[in-house]
């Protein structure tokens, strides 16, 4: 049994529920989120689930930006396609 992340603050479990359980959970939880569309959303995951993770966003038209984690949970924020991302600044000197 483990935690799913809904929100800042707030977590489910399923006692007596299987893995299996808690992914769909996890991963129905998501689409849903992606389904209305938010511009921009973070949520930490089962690591077991990423790729299917991933392979859903792209086909909601999603970008997931990995922000951290370590074996068994991983950070990801969602941007909808229509958000663009940050730009890459640098820093350049000036001649003078």
């Amino acid at each position: 049994m483990r935690h799913i992340h809904l929100d800042d603050g707030l977590r489910l479990r399923f006692p007596g529920r299987s893995e299996d359980f808690d992914q769909g959970v996890e991963i129905g939880m998501l689409a849903v989120l992606m389904d209305q569309e938010i511009p921009e959303f973070s949520r930490w995951i089962s690591r077991a689930n990423l790729s299917q993770v991933e392979a859903i966003a792209k086909q909601m038209g999603y970008r997931v930006i990995e922000a951290g984690g370590d074996e068994d949970w991983v950070d990801i924020t969602f941007r909808h396609g229509s958000i663009k991302s940050k730009p890459n600044l640098r820093l350049v000197h000036s001649a003078g």
